[in-house]
């Protein structure tokens, strides 16, 4: 028993390790397997794209004013990046069930 809780804790540390990839492979899989999550993305790609001041208000300093029209762009893009997120964690949460599952089973724990 003690040597599948040591094989546990290394797992818990190389998927600690490869996080970045993993949550850059949630967002990839949903983007080509969910069209919804898909159409969040590219809206707010398009948006973006449209109205460049919103890397500006993202990632830079300094004053920034808007006009109502960029303002309520950026309140839009806001609302899709929730969304985004939102399903991003659906996904990894559900994921992780998937993965837990599969790995308790590996170890015959079920």
């Amino acid at each position: 028993m003690r040597e599948k809780q040591s094989d546990f804790y290394n797992l818990a540390e190389r998927i600690e390790g490869a996080f970045p990839e993993i949550d850059s492979d949630v967002s990839t899989d949903l983007y080509k397997t969910d069209s919804e999550y898909a159409a969040l993305r590219q809206e707010a790609d398009r948006l973006q794209q449209a109205h460049p001041f919103i890397e500006r208000l993202l990632e830079s300093e300094g004053a920034i004013s808007l006009t109502e029209d960029e303002h309520a762009a950026f309140v839009r893009y806001i609302g899709l990046t929730r969304q985004i997120e939102e399903a991003e964690r659906k996904h990894i949460y559900f994921r992780g069930h998937t993965d837990c599952f599969a790995y308790l089973k590996k170890i015959n724990a079920i």
